[in-house]
């Protein structure tokens, strides 16, 4: 059976392939689509929570994001550094708003500490605060804002008795990085867009031995 099998395939005229291998080609392309917008909208509900500052939310959505990227393939563009580049996953997003509570929260922390501190500056933070609070009103800024948070890092940072407090301050704030995301895809997955990308991958193959071996032939037949 499996070399009857074998023989109507060598059978198949290579046009023929070529006929089946354009529609292939676009249903390849349209479940990758789909894929990708399927992790587009996961992606958009993680950030959505992160916006509603549902930290609940935020757990659920990530684990769902992640597990359909890990068995999926996604196809995705992302920029970096203005240039745009092809990646498998989701590419890289930030939990900003997740980020910017617990950088406050942090800060509230500093503010005792620096609050009890016998500087000769006095209370750091309450200066620090003063001029960005002013900023913040100028500017438009909410409490919660990034803007707000920097303003409040490089005030207390100009202060030459501070070296040990922007220590503290710089240990107590939260790094970046725990609020960078970015799930990779695996190259190929057991679903129905990796097997048809899978089917026409061989038929592509096939296609350019069955070339190599017709243009062979016609060399040799030269020097005959």
């Amino acid at each position: 059976m499996k070399k009857r099998g074998r023989l109507k395939f060598r059978r198949v005229k290579t046009w023929k392939l070529v006929v089946v291998l354009i529609p292939l080609l676009f249903v390849d392309a349209t479940l990758l689509r789909i894929d990708h917008i399927k992790m587009t909208e996961l992606r958009d509900a993680v950030l959505e929570a992160d916006r509603d500052e549902d930290d609940e939310r935020i757990s659920q959505t990530l684990e769902e994001l992640k597990g359909f990227v890990f068995s999926n393939i996604v196809i995705n563009v992302v920029d970096d550094n203005g240039n745009q580049r092809v990646t498998f996953g989701t590419g890289p997003f930030y939990l900003e708003h997740q980020y910017i509570r617990a950088a406050n929260a942090a800060l509230a922390e500093a503010e005792n500490t620096i609050s009890a501190d016998s500087n000769p500056n006095g209370n750091i933070y309450q200066l620090a605060s003063e001029t960005c609070r002013a900023q913040a009103i100028a500017n438009g800024w909410t409490w919660d804002n990034a803007n707000y948070i920097n303003c409040m890092v490089s005030e207390i940072q100009k202060y030459p008795a501070a070296d040990e407090l922007q220590d503290t301050i710089a240990a107590s704030l939260p790094s970046t990085e725990l609020y960078r995301k970015n799930y990779a895809s695996p190259l190929w997955a057991p679903t129905l867009t990796g097997f048809m990308i899978l089917l026409t991958l061989i038929i592509i193959v096939v296609i350019f031995i069955r070339g190599v071996i017709w243009v062979i032939l016609r060399l040799s037949l030269l020097f005959v």
